[in-house]
């Protein structure tokens, strides 16, 4: 016999079992989204490699080790699966000139792919709710959407989720604090590790991002990005914080907070757990003022967030989630019975009854335990004597009752109000 195959390693089948919470999720989003006005926008999950290496930074984790990058044999160019949904989302955002209607309240929904070591909360291919609001320059919207997050916890049931933000001020005072960091690192260069060396000079505030414990204390007496803002840059994270104060939103301030991609400036932050280990990052954001211009387009403020679905799914496996339920399971006997079953089972998903209608044959006894394992709250059974008169009997599974036989017109009614 030859070997089964399987799934990719950190690539993960969704089971039936389970895609009801994943159903209910999706749910709640799409509301939750409507609610503060985001429209959906779907890309491929192929692009141009050059659109990650531009936008994400060629001297990050994601560029270096982590994407899926191949050479389309056909035309001989090099696409990426998608890592994130940021820089694919501005993409279609500059290629279909839809800043010119005006700001834009964006989402964005789906798989993407990262070559990672699985672990729990952390795959290769992992779904992400992404939102963007691209053309709005004021703090005003970078509190709306972390607003947004504390109010998709409470729908979800979700708790014990603290916030943490920051703000990476300018590019000019990057561009001072850059150097002083380096200055400071400088110091300690025998107790950098190998990543944190090799990055010493091209991308050193992604070092405070590491999470190698033997550096933790060199680290925490690293320069503070926050003692280098510019006036403009300071101002907007006041008014940040003022917004959240009111809207009673509690908050930490990290100044060692520094998002894995190159393109964000001021305002950065992250919702964070403490119930799921190492990845207790759920949802995590900032302002990106500066890319769109990186990748071609007309200079425009922008700030968005994603979070990841996996993550949020299980902080919720303790929440009871009910599965969809089947109201009826259509038994039948007879080739009269038959052909009436197919009619009888329109009929009641036209009432708006989720309805089984038995395929396969089989005895009496056989279709009523089929009925009976499959949940549904009755069984109508049709033989021909059923089918002749237009009626059907309809008998309770879930609950000690008498089964009744009545006809069509009135079983769907009926079984509505029991």
């Amino acid at each position: 016999m030859s070997n089964l195959i399987q799934a990719i390693r950190g690539m993960n089948d969704i089971l039936p079992k389970d895609t009801h919470r994943w159903e209910f999720f999706e749910d709640t989003v799409r509301d939750w989204l409507a609610s503060y006005g985001y429209r959906n926008i779907r890309t491929p999950i192929v692009e141009q490699t050059d659109l990650f290496i531009r936008s994400i930074g060629a001297v990050t984790d994601i560029v270096e080790k982590e994407m899926y990058t191949f050479v389309d044999h056909l035309n001989g160019d090099s696409l990426t699966l998608r890592p994130e949904g940021t820089a694919s989302c501005v993409r279609a955002v500059l290629e279909h000139n839809l800043l010119y209607a005006g700001p834009q309240r964006l989402y964005y929904y789906g798989p993407m792919f990262r070559h990672e070591r699985p672990q729990k909360g952390r795959y290769r291919q992992f779904h992400q709710v992404g939102v963007e609001a691209l053309g709005y320059a004021d703090a005003d919207i970078d509190a709306e959407l972390i607003i947004m997050g504390a109010r998709l916890w409470r729908e979800l049931g979700i708790s014990g989720v603290r916030l943490e933000i920051g703000t990476l001020g300018s590019t000019e005072s990057r561009h001072i604090y850059r150097s002083r960091l380096i200055k400071y690192f400088e110091q300690y260069r025998d107790e950098l590790d190998e990543d944190a060396q090799r990055r010493l000079h091209s991308n050193p505030l992604r070092i405070l991002d590491s999470k190698n414990p033997h550096m933790r204390e060199m680290l925490a007496g690293a320069p503070r990005l926050l003692d280098d803002l510019d006036e403009d840059s300071l101002q907007h994270f006041e008014a940040l914080q003022r917004v959240l104060h009111e809207q009673g939103i509690a908050f930490e301030i990290n100044p060692q907070l520094v998002r894995g991609l190159d393109y964000y400036n001021r305002t950065v932050f992250e919702w964070i757990t403490d119930k799921l280990g190492a990845q207790g990052t759920i949802c995590a954001g900032g302002r990106y003022d500066g890319l769109i211009t990186q990748m071609g387009g007309k200079p425009a403020p922008a700030c968005g967030f994603a979070m990841g679905i996996e993550r949020i799914l299980a902080l919720m496996s303790e929440i009871e989630i009910p599965s969809p339920t089947t109201d009826i399971y259509v038994v039948h006997q007879g080739e009269l019975a038959a052909d009436f079953a197919w009619k009888a089972a329109e009929w009641f998903r036209n009432e708006g009854l989720n309805t089984i209608l038995h395929c396969g044959g089989g005895s009496f006894k056989s279709q009523m335990k089929k009925a009976d394992s499959s949940g549904a709250r009755f069984a109508v059974i049709i033989g021909d004597d059923e089918a002749k008169e237009g009626e059907v009997s309809i008998k309770p599974l879930r609950e000690a009752a008498e089964q009744v036989r009545v006809g069509l017109v009135e079983a769907g009614p009926l079984l509505k109000r029991i």
